[in-house]
């Protein structure tokens, strides 16, 4: 995983126009995203939700990070939209934004690492798991089950704890890494060492 970025789905142009219209204000309004939330109700309103908070707030993501999360902030926005589906009843759709940076260390050099991460995710909702079950196969998008008590923050630190890279490491490195070498000693003293297969042909060898 490079120090470049993390991109999933591309993300929707609604997303994007809200990114770029949270206000310096708005940015620095420390709002968590919320755990409760009607997606119907959402989708038909059709207005998204934005917020800016401390990493810290989600907990699974702690013993990753090379620097406090308190110290770490992340800029979200989750846009509902309703959609006529295949059968034409009105489907439920989330497309959600996430910025922030996961400051790590380098599997390769051991120096720390600072990880942009931006993901823009999109995901169609059904009435039930069996639903989802049945069309993850055939859906490009990802597939939630509808809720009226939907939780977002829960979503958010999924996607967060997924993109921690398994192997975090720089595309290049700013320090030279040490070359291995073997010991010219160990060398010398491996040379001198008997061969007991060569000694065996030898002793073969006087025989004939």
């Amino acid at each position: 995983m490079s120090c470049r970025g993390i991109e999933f789905d591309a993300g929707s142009k609604g997303v994007e126009a809200a990114m770029d219209r949270l206000s310096y204000t708005a940015r620095m309004n420390m709002q968590a995203a919320p755990q409760r939330l009607d997606v119907k109700a959402m989708a038909l309103h059709g207005k998204p939700l934005s917020g800016h908070e401390a990493l810290s707030n989600y907990k699974r993501l702690a013993s990753d990070l090379h620097e406090p999360a308190a110290e770490l902030l992340l800029t979200w926005v989750a846009s509902f939209e309703a959609r006529g589906g295949a059968t034409g009843a009105t489907e439920p759709w989330l497309h959600l934004g996430l910025d922030t940076r996961f400051p790590m260390v380098c599997q390769r050099c051991m120096a720390p690492l600072d990880l942009p991460v931006s993901i823009r995710r999109v995901f169609r909702f059904v009435a039930t798991e069996a639903n989802a079950e049945e069309q993850d196969d055939d859906s490009e998008e990802d597939l939630l089950v509808l809720t009226r008590e939907f939780d977002l923050a829960g979503l958010i630190e999924d996607e967060l704890v997924m993109a921690v890279p398994l192997i975090p490491r720089h595309d290049v490195c700013p320090t030279t890494l040490p070359m291995t070498a073997i010991d010219a000693d160990f060398d010398e003293s491996a040379a001198n060492k008997p061969k007991p297969f060569a000694a065996l042909s030898g002793l073969l060898k006087s025989k004939t």
